[in-house]
């Protein structure tokens, strides 16, 4: 890490291997990768290991530090209350889990700036929200975090990923807006019931 003597910034340069595959696709899929089992052991594998880490980094997504004012503020502003919005486990995870950041057929998680504590299920539930154009692939990607998402805080974090698909800087064409209004009801009444 260097400052820069020009300029109000700090410089830092990363080592890195090359990765073993090409990405998978872009942020969000349109048609299903056909990525073999092999594939979901390593994301798994890499994804239970990275949770069961400690670190005092909190986690940026879309380069905000998740908090949980900003879990809050996400979910009430698309979800109408009646529920407890309290996050009760924080754990390491990458923070920018998609499609453009993981590498197949060989499974590689890179593009690690944003990584840090963040609540339980977040990786499972943006990787299933990358998935949504492609139902049997979102159906996957829940089935293979089922273990995350079926979580209190995963339930919460699939509807954190969901306010952003649907509030109010939403894109009206996005393919993955309806399967996230579905998930969401479903997930509302899911945390009602729980109170």
């Amino acid at each position: 890490m260097w400052r820069d003597s020009d300029e109000a910034v700090m410089w830092r340069a990363d080592e890195s291997d090359l990765l073993p595959g090409d990405p998978v696709g872009n942020a969000v899929l349109s048609e299903d990768p056909g990525l073999p089992d092999e594939w979901w052991g390593g994301l798994n594998a890499s994804l239970d290991a990275l949770a069961a880490q400690r670190t005092g980094r909190v986690a940026t997504p879309d380069g905000e530090s998740i908090t949980q004012a900003m879990v809050t503020r996400c979910v009430q502003a698309v979800f109408s209350g009646g529920f407890d919005t309290a996050v009760r486990r924080w754990v390491p995870a990458h923070a920018d889990l998609n499609w453009a950041n993981v590498t197949a057929p060989v499974f590689s998680l890179f593009d690690w700036e944003d990584w840090g504590d963040a609540p339980q299920g977040l990786d499972s539930a943006s990787l299933w929200a990358s998935s949504l154009a492609v139902p049997g692939l979102a159906d996957r990607v829940r089935h293979e975090r089922r273990r995350d998402l079926g979580t209190r805080d995963g339930k919460l974090m699939t509807l954190f990923v969901c306010s952003k698909i649907l509030g109010p800087y939403a894109h009206p064409g996005d393919p993955r807006s309806e399967p996230a209004r579905r998930m969401a009801e479903r997930v509302v009444e899911e945390l009602r019931a729980d109170m």
